[in-house]
């Protein structure tokens, strides 16, 4: 099954507590409630372990059920209120498609 890693950081401005309030309280069980979704996580970064700031904040872990079904799920009315949120709060994330070996 394929995952999708999401690295992002906030936009300027956008206070931590704001969108950690989201995540929890509205992205993680919106998300984790879509029938295209296995499993999905939020994490904040602590730094690197070799020592330093990490390059990003926050990641997030999509585990699908099938990546056709994420295409229905995320054009719901309720979805796109979830993903403009999102954008609103995060720069430029990278949305990154991966596969297990």
């Amino acid at each position: 099954m394929s995952k999708i890693i999401v690295l992002f950081n906030l936009k300027p401005g956008v206070d931590v507590a704001d969108y950690e309030k989201f995540a929890r309280e509205t992205d993680l069980p919106i998300v984790n409630a879509l029938p295209s979704v296995r499993r999905f996580e939020v994490l904040k970064a602590q730094g690197l372990l070799s020592g330093g700031a990490a390059p990003y904040q926050y990641i997030e872990v999509i585990d699908l059920e099938s990546l056709e079904q994420l295409g229905r799920d995320t054009a719901t009315e309720t979805m796109q209120k979830v993903a403009a949120t999102f954008r609103s709060m995060a720069d430029e994330p990278q949305f990154i498609l991966t596969e297990s070996l």
